[in-house]
């Protein structure tokens, strides 16, 4: 590394969920291979080959895995193969969630969720990154240096939506886990932090969402873009006294308090 700021060469990052084009996660990818760094993308599906190939035609070092990360044994073959390929790990950015291509999220009250439902929910946005922070810990704590960054969400740690019970419990046990990391491996030179977007336009983002964004302070969604660069700082050297904190990405939209709005349609 050298005396610039915000400088990642010589570092090695893995981004997870950089299958959508303008997601968060790739976002976040672009960011780091801009700065330098080399970048291993994963999704869940092939179409993370040609979010890696747009890196590689800009002249960023860039490798593409599919994998499910749901799946214990894969998120750590996953890491395994990126510290093979690379030589090491330096910086996690946990971005998959949400929802799993060709697997729709739930859509109920709390009583109606079903066991499967939860398990579900808790699955795709909690434990896709307890499965691969777990993987790449040990290698950070062994070379002394480590940034793992959650993109959690406002909602769950700081503000609840009608019938998103399980979305919320698992990005609020995501912060959870998050300081939990930065406890135990703080000494260790790793540290771990949260983004928490608002809304944020992405292939994912709803019409009402989009249509809501436009009641933030600032008057509209926020970019990818936007998000990652608070999460690629905490990702950064100059982050390094920085660790256990949830970063809100939102337009200002938590410090209202709305008046004459029915949120719940009657």
């Amino acid at each position: 590394m050298d005396d610039r700021p915000f400088d990642f060469t010589g570092r090695v990052a893995l981004v997870t969920g950089c299958g959508s084009e303008s997601g968060i996660g790739h976002a976040c990818a672009r960011l780091l291979a801009r700065l330098g760094a080399v970048v291993a993308e994963t999704a869940t599906t092939d179409r993370v080959e040609a979010r890696a190939e747009e890196l590689r035609g800009a002249g960023a070092a860039a490798t593409a895995h599919v994998a499910d990360l749901t799946v214990r044994a894969q998120a750590f073959a996953l890491v395994e193969a990126v510290e093979r390929e690379h030589g090491r790990l330096d910086v996690l950015v946990n971005a998959a969630g949400i929802a799993q291509t060709g697997i729709p999220a739930p859509d109920a009250a709390f009583a109606d969720l079903t066991e499967a439902d939860w398990r579900r929910e808790l699955d795709v946005n909690l434990m896709t990154a307890v499965h691969t922070t777990q993987a790449a810990l040990p290698g950070m704590a062994r070379r002394g240096y480590g940034r793992v960054v959650m993109i959690s969400s406002v909602t769950g740690p700081f503000v609840m939506a009608p019938r998103q019970a399980g979305y919320g419990a698992s990005k609020g046990a995501m912060d959870g886990v998050m300081r939990s990391i930065a406890l135990d491996y703080g000494r260790r030179g790793v540290t771990a932090n949260s983004v928490a977007p608002g809304w944020i336009d992405t292939a994912s983002s709803l019409d009402d969402e989009l249509v809501a964004a436009r009641s933030t302070p600032v008057g509209r969604a926020g970019t990818a873009a936007e998000a990652a660069a608070v999460a690629i700082f905490l990702a950064s050297d100059e982050a390094a006294y920085v660790t256990g904190q949830t970063f809100v990405v939102d337009g200002g939209n938590i410090i209202q308090e709305p008046h004459g709005v029915d949120l719940y349609g009657g």
